[in-house]
């Protein structure tokens, strides 16, 4: 892992229950950690579902390793949301891979 690739600054975020002014307990999202990344790769795939065709925005982020993220945290990268779908560990705790889908609707 060369450091001099990490050139982007991405945002972990989990999602806490908290309670509103009406009592009502509502679900934010809460800052988790900033991490410098890598962007891998991304891409935009189509698929054919049976409500109709449906576009996905899909990222890979390499980073340092990280402990205490997991697949329920959603990544923060140029203000856009990312749902975390698959983390993977590279080496010995050495790097991770975060395979990424954008959000359509935040909360």
């Amino acid at each position: 892992m060369q450091a001099g690739k990490f050139l982007q600054i991405i945002d972990i975020e989990s999602v806490t229950s908290a309670v509103n002014e009406a009592g009502t307990p509502v679900q934010t999202w809460t800052h988790k950690d900033r991490l410098r990344a890598e962007v891998v790769s991304e891409t935009a795939e189509e698929f054919i579902r049976s409500y109709g065709a449906s576009e996905e925005c899909v990222i890979v982020f390499r980073t340092r390793f990280q402990e205490g993220i997991t697949a329920g945290d959603r990544v923060v990268f140029q203000g856009q949301s990312f749902n975390i779908k698959l983390i993977m560990p590279l080496g010995r705790r050495r790097g991770l891979e975060l395979r990424c889908v954008a959000v359509k609707d935040a909360l």
